[in-house]
């Protein structure tokens, strides 16, 4: 855990799916760094209010807003930008974080199956992508409040280079990632926008609850995982603050894996 030091202060983020998991780790993360933050949810209202609540207890400066949108959708994506903006001015930082897994054999997978993921996930996250960086080439730098232009954080997973059998929507959504924002980068990086991602590993969320929550859940789990610890949503917020920082400005176009080892291939510590 981090101690705030105001690093995001003056600036606006925008997170997507941030009422609950780890994009609610993020918000508070970048709310008690001082930024104003943008509260998307879909489903929850209330969860998302407490969020926001929790932020302004923190009284480290930020304000906020709570937005509903389906992030699969043009239309609620840019209303979402447009009532962020018309509440702090700009948006700043940009973190797509808003996904979901619909589980299956490939060979019994349905297309709305491939769909809904593709859709929320990888499409979602392009949608978001487009709208803050016309947002940053239209408002142009802020050199008292940030190096860059603006700051775009990808969601991704440990799952954009590990295949998943029996997840092939989710894991392809995610190598998606990866490519999308290495193109951002390689289009956008002389403009000082800086793009990047992160991929979480195994992180104690409601999506994976019915696993952690059991005492042999968790031993499988820590099976793949070298530092033998599932991660909490605290530790993605960690580094997306820092992410989001002047502290990193020479990272761009690439994914920082947040797994506690688990891209290190643990089969193989016995020889294989």
């Amino acid at each position: 855990m981090h101690t705030p030091n105001k690093r995001l202060e003056g600036q606006t983020a925008l997170i997507t799916g941030s009422s609950s998991g780890i994009g609610k780790a993020v918000a508070l993360a970048m709310g008690k760094e001082g930024a104003n933050v943008v509260i998307n949810y879909h489903s929850s209202k209330e969860e998302a209010e407490d969020v926001a609540n929790e932020i302004s207890k923190e009284k480290a400066g930020g304000e906020t807003i709570v937005v509903k949108a389906d992030v699969s959708k043009e239309k609620e994506v840019k209303q979402l930008f447009k009532n962020g903006i018309e509440k702090f001015g700009t948006i700043d930082i940009c973190v797509p974080n808003a996904g979901m897994q619909q589980d299956a054999e490939l060979h019994k997978m349905t297309l709305d199956q491939w769909n809904q993921v593709i859709a929320l996930n990888l499409t979602g996250q392009f949608l978001c992508c487009r709208e803050a960086i016309i947002e940053f080439l239209e408002r142009g730098m802020r050199p008292k409040v940030s190096k860059s232009l603006g700051k775009i954080i990808n969601m991704s997973s440990v799952h954009e280079i590990i295949p998943w059998a029996g997840h092939a929507n989710y894991a392809a959504s995610k190598g998606g990632i990866e490519m999308l924002m290495k193109s951002i980068c390689q289009g956008y990086a002389s403009k000082k926008i800086r793009c990047n991602s992160i991929a979480p590993g195994a992180i104690k969320t409601e999506i994976n609850k019915d696993v952690w929550s059991t005492e042999e859940g968790r031993k499988q789990m820590k099976k793949v995982i070298p530092y033998d610890e599932i991660g909490e949503p605290e530790d993605i917020g960690s580094v997306a603050s820092w992410l989001a920082s002047d502290e990193s400005e020479y990272i761009n176009g690439t994914t920082i894996f947040v797994d506690g080892g688990m891209t290190c291939y643990p089969g193989f510590t016995n020889n294989g």
